[in-house]
């Protein structure tokens, strides 16, 4: 089993390595060699339990997916994300619950139903890098990612209310409205906390090593200490990813260096064993049909398919004009109450920035998304990792008969690999024959960094002038002469430019460790200045990391010319 194990582990990677060298979707390609390999006679069967499966990949999975989310995008969107990963979901887990229903009334309408919450909510997480690669406007990758989010808590949600009904309970409406409301409150409090506690560790420890290694398990520990209190914890898991992910910028650049790569390896290696193990079972479970018509089952996943591809979009675009609609209505109000005088900017909290009726308007109003947005939006539904784990759960529920339970794992198995077939190889192609990819992010954030650049470089000459006068105290007026080469050239770089070696041309007598720990003050005021443009709505989360990323470098490089002068060293 142990052999087995690594062996599936070592295939999958190599197989999903092959299909990111070759630019091929990675989880399709494994699921379709894991499927091939699982007829062949020395192929081992591996028997994993289902819950223990969706335990131990869900956590990491959706933190590492939170902590690249834009906090301020993800509140900015937060309607259009809610409308997504909750009604969308629910909508589509009773229609493509009924249709099974009606086409296969052995699963009865909990199994059905349990069905449908299973294949209801997509990974969005695929259709966001396909997005980013394209060049899609950040509003529409902020939905995509978003709702990628939260999606799984309502999922996740109704399989355990309908696995409950399945076990013998007796849940009604009231009650089930009662659950999920609990499961919101309760995850998001217990994943505030974790986040809050895991911040100040990561304020705290600058060891990179230790804060890496507590980042891998903590989400496992919010995720079943919430489920444990009846809360869901993939909300805790996100919601601590998001609170982390907005305070990165905060905390020691080692910790965002080493962090990066340790989750996108972390999710390259789960993501490859979920999909290989489930083209491995595939074949099992068609062995353990029984009496179960192959074709019958074949029809079932086709019906099940059609439904979750056109309730998207057949929901998306009456949704979307209705939130129009209301929204107009809600400006009208506004303009009503500007007009009147009764918007009152000194009721505003001190030291935030200014509200203006500009800023409150923006807070009232979503995201504008036109219909070719909508309509990649509606595309971008490939079903993904957690179809296919809870497939694998509801199978291990011992009130649901062999059957019903194999059935649904091969329509969960059809639904994944026909969205990755349909949606994921044409959602591309459909991109780019819309046009939908523009120069608007662009233009915004030029001026949004000349506007950072100005205020970067105003800082800086404050800085410099406080640190000018204590520079002046120790060395005296003689190499003030120094000092003042050093800020000049400063104060010409404005966010990428690596000035340490120019540093050390201008200034001879000082030591290595002051001009260091001049370069270090000039880097955190300009990092402090990109997270108040960042607070204040003036600057986009995800242009203010790439400036976050390059100051880091800087700093590593002043920390590997320290460590190059101590004693011993070439």
């Amino acid at each position: 089993m142990d052999a087995a194990l690594f062996y599936v582990l070592v295939g999958a990677v190599i197989v999903a390595a092959i299909a990111r060298w070759r630019g091929w979707p990675a989880p399709l390609l494994v699921t379709v060699v894991a499927l091939a390999a699982s007829f062949l006679p020395f192929v081992p069967e591996l028997a994993i339990d289902g819950h223990v499966l969706l335990n131990l990949v869900l956590p990491p999975l959706l933190y590492s997916a939170a902590l690249d989310v834009s906090f301020v995008g993800f509140k900015r969107s937060l309607p259009q994300i809610r409308r997504l990963g909750i009604w969308l979901v629910l909508i589509t887990a009773v229609a493509a619950g009924l249709v099974a229903w009606l086409i296969f009334p052995a699963l009865t309408l909990p199994g059905a139903l349990l069905l449908g919450a299973i294949v209801a909510p997509p990974d969005a997480v695929s259709a966001a890098a396909i997005g980013r690669k394209l060049g899609l406007p950040r509003r529409v990758v902020t939905v995509l990612s978003g709702e990628s989010l939260i999606n799984d808590a309502t999922s996740l949600t109704l399989y355990r209310v309908f696995a409950a009904i399945i076990a013998g309970a007796t849940i009604g409406v009231w009650e089930g409205i009662w659950q999920f409301i609990l499961a919101v409150v309760v995850g998001v409090v217990v994943g505030l906390v974790f986040g809050i506690l895991l911040h100040q560790l990561r304020m705290r420890v600058a060891d990179p090593v230790v804060i890496g290694t507590f980042g891998l398990l903590v989400p496992f520990g919010a995720y079943a200490i919430a489920e444990h209190l009846g809360g869901s914890g993939v909300l805790a898991v996100v919601a601590m990813g998001l609170y982390v992910g907005y305070n990165a910028p905060r905390t020691d650049y080692t910790t965002r260096q080493q962090e990066a790569p340790l989750w996108l390896s972390a999710d390259f290696l789960l993501e490859s064993f979920v999909f290989a193990y489930i083209g491995l079972q595939f074949r099992r479970v068609l062995d353990d049909l029984g009496d179960e018509s192959v074709e019958h089952i074949l029809w079932l996943a086709g019906a099940v398919l059609l439904v979750v591809l056109l309730v998207r979009p057949l929901y998306i675009y009456p949704a979307h004009a209705v939130a129009r609609f209301q929204e107009r209505a809600r400006l009208r109000r506004w303009d009503r109450a500007v007009a009147a005088g009764r918007f009152d900017p000194s009721r505003q909290r001190p030291g935030r920035a200014p509200l203006t009726p500009e800023k409150m308007k923006e807070r009232i109003t979503e995201p504008a998304l036109d219909w070719k947005d909508n309509a990649v939006i509606s595309w971008a539904g490939m079903r993904g990792v957690v179809t296919l784990a809870t497939a694998l759960a509801a199978a291990d529920i011992a009130e649901l008969p062999k059957g019903p339970s194999h059935a649904i794992v091969i329509v969960a198995f059809i639904v994944t690999v026909g969205t990755l077939l349909l949606q994921g190889l044409t959602l591309p192609l459909l991109i780019r024959r819309l046009g939908v990819a523009s120069d608007v992010d662009h233009e915004a954030d030029v001026r949004a960094l000349a506007a950072v650049r100005a205020r970067s470089k105003q800082a800086g000459k404050a800085f410099l002038a406080e640190q000018r006068s204590l520079w002046e105290q120790k060395y005296g007026e003689i190499d003030l002469r120094a000092f003042d080469a050093f800020a000049k050239r400063m104060t010409r770089v404005e966010t990428d430019t690596d000035h340490a070696q120019e540093t050390e041309e201008a200034a001879a007598r000082p030591s290595a460790e002051d001009l260091v720990a001049l370069s270090r003050g000039w880097l955190q005021v300009r990092r402090e200045v990109l997270l108040e443009e960042r607070d204040a709505g003036n600057l986009d989360e995800e242009v203010m990391r790439e400036l976050i990323t390059a100051m880091d470098a800087e700093e590593l490089a002043l920390d590997t010319r320290g460590a190059m002068r101590l004693p011993g060293r070439a």
